[in-house]
């Protein structure tokens, strides 16, 4: 029998990290409740320091930022991005974040491929089979299985059947799995073969923390790539929406024909520039990444919990006793003002995961305290010998 407050549909359980609203409903639970977030997978050094002082800058002076339409090419944002990139700036689609990267991928597809199938390499981000629905695409998912949840690109490849996109995230989300990149390259050669674009969903590239797996190079070689980055995660801007697709330029080109003009606000677009320069912060992040992501997951190995090696600033764990155990864990995290990732709305999941955000030292600190507490609750008491 599931735990209390698991029914048997799914509708009304969050898509997404950072909605504890439903949650808190489901659970009977104060909608005012304060909460660690450890649902949203952003960066706890962000936004920049110098964010807010310069928000405000341009907003003075009869808010002459906002008051003009921006630059409908965005040549500016796009040029920083190229440099930071190592690509041309017409290899560059600045979008309204990495959602409607996504969005336009499936709409270039549609347009060029109507009623061809996509394939989806899960268990993955909702918003992929979002897209693809949105723009008349069938899809299916070639599921990848637990615990190490590898990718196989023979296997993969062979089990592509008629599609001719196939979308992938590295790192995943919610596994946190990195495909390396010689087995993206692997795939790149199978499916050029097979007339199939790839499209890579790197949303979470900037928590790798090794140059040497970038793709960007591998853009020259491959026009069925397309990349997909997003400035959400790392920079904290959820409310900002900045990402972009890099591609060959004719593929830019024709998926820049799919996006409504504006798509991206001025401020927004501005932004982009000072953020990629901003080196100090790119280097206290990566130093985070190096003390905060070995330490947490030996905290979630030590409190016996199974954790999945992650590439990325979060980790998908489950409880050694079983789906139950582990989706149990979620209703008492929150009651001691946790919030943690459902994996409910992951299909191949199905609940029996906990996605959990890397935070800050003591964010760390308090996420392992609360499980702590909590799986020693959750410890069966030790059956008495009988007395004699």
């Amino acid at each position: 029998m599931s735990p209390e407050g698991f029914g048997m549909t799914s509708d009304d359980w969050p898509l997404h990290g950072g909605q504890p609203g439903p949650l808190l409903a489901r659970f009977g639970l104060a909608e005012d409740m304060p909460l660690l977030d450890a649902s949203a997978n952003l960066n706890p050094l962000g936004p920049p320091a110098w964010l807010a002082g310069w928000l405000a800058q341009r907003l003075q002076g009869g808010a002459s930022a906002v008051a003009r339409y921006p630059d409908p090419d965005y040549r500016e944002a796009r040029e920083a991005i190229a440099a930071h990139e190592g690509v041309a700036p017409e290899q560059v689609l600045l979008t309204n974040g990495g959602a409607e990267a996504i969005f336009l991928a499936a709409s270039l597809q549609a347009r060029e491929q109507p009623g061809a199938p996509a394939a989806i390499v899960g268990p993955t981000f909702a918003e992929y089979a979002r897209g693809c629905s949105a723009h008349g695409l069938s899809t299916r998912t070639l599921s990848l299985a637990p615990p190490d949840f590898r990718l196989d690109p023979e296997a993969l490849v062979a089990d592509l059947g008629a599609a001719r996109l196939l979308l992938l995230c590295r790192p995943n989300n919610p596994t946190g799995t990195l495909v390396p990149r010689a087995a993206v390259e692997r795939l790149l050669e199978l499916t050029a073969a097979k007339g199939c674009r790839v499209v890579v969903d790197e949303a979470f590239v900037d928590f790798i923390g090794d140059a040497r797996e970038a793709l960007t190079p591998l853009l020259a070689a491959h026009s069925h790539l397309l990349l997909l980055r997003s400035l959400t995660k790392v920079y904290t801007l959820p409310g900002l929406r900045l990402g972009y697709l890099l591609a060959d330029s004719e593929t830019v080109q024709r998926a820049a024909a799919g996006q409504p003009a504006w798509s991206v606000n001025g401020l927004a677009a501005a932004l982009v520039a000072p953020l990629l320069a901003d080196r100090g912060f790119a280097r206290r992040t990566e130093a985070w990444l190096a003390a905060e992501r070995p330490r947490l997951a030996a905290g979630l190995r030590a409190l016996g919990l199974e954790v999945v090696p992650s590439r990325a600033n979060f980790f998908l764990v489950r409880h050694p006793a079983g789906q139950e155990a582990t989706r149990a864990l979620l209703p008492a995290l929150l009651r001691r003002g946790v919030l943690v990732r459902h994996t409910e709305s992951f299909a191949g999941l199905d609940g029996g995961w906990l996605r959990l955000a890397l935070g800050d030292a003591a964010a760390n600190d308090r996420l392992l305290a609360a499980l702590g507490h909590v799986l020693q609750q959750r410890k069966p008491e030790p059956k008495k010998g009988r007395v004699r």
